[in-house]
């Protein structure tokens, strides 16, 4: 079987583990008195809560954020006053696209009509024609040469090529 040393080791494994098992027996039967008799109630009352609820079949409603009331917004928006909220509720216009539009009109003024609109990054001919039965523009637009301000700039931007530089 094993050296004398060897089945000592056994044995003393094997009363620890008797010993703590019976720890926690004592501990588990004798652990309900200590329980404290309010503890025992609250415990009831949310098992009738649960219950009755079960019973009467509603369901528990979550904490979901609730979306707010969308805003009354005209069936024809003025591009050349709107503000971005009121842009973004245009179909194929998101909340990004709405402030560059602001912005834009802003910074070069009213647009007009469509075709000023389409000054914006990211308002081509297709949202534009989606768009137009929409819209409307009661300003009149900037001069041409104030307009093209924005191409002519971003011409000068460019970076100048690399070359060989010997000094």
């Amino acid at each position: 079987m094993g050296t004398p040393g060897e089945r000592k080791a056994l044995i003393f494994f094997g009363v620890v583990l008797v010993l703590g098992s019976g720890v926690r027996v004592a501990r588990a039967v004798g652990s309900d008195k200590a329980v404290e008799a309010s503890a025992k109630a609250a415990i009831e009352r949310q098992i009738a809560t649960v219950d009755s609820v079960r019973k009467s079949g509603r369901k528990k409603k979550g904490r979901k954020a609730r979306k707010p009331e969308p805003a009354i917004v005209p069936a024809i928006i003025d591009m050349d006053v709107a503000s971005a909220d009121e842009i973004e509720t245009l179909r194929g216009i998101g909340p990004s696209l709405a402030r560059r539009i602001v912005a834009d009109r802003d910074t070069l003024g009213p647009f007009g009509s469509l075709d000023g609109l389409q000054r914006v990054k990211g308002v081509g001919p297709g949202l534009a024609q989606r768009i137009d039965s929409s819209v409307t523009f009661s300003l009149l637009p900037r001069p041409s040469t104030t307009a093209n301000t924005r191409s002519s700039a971003s011409k000068r931007r460019r970076k100048p090529p690399r070359g060989d530089s010997e000094n």
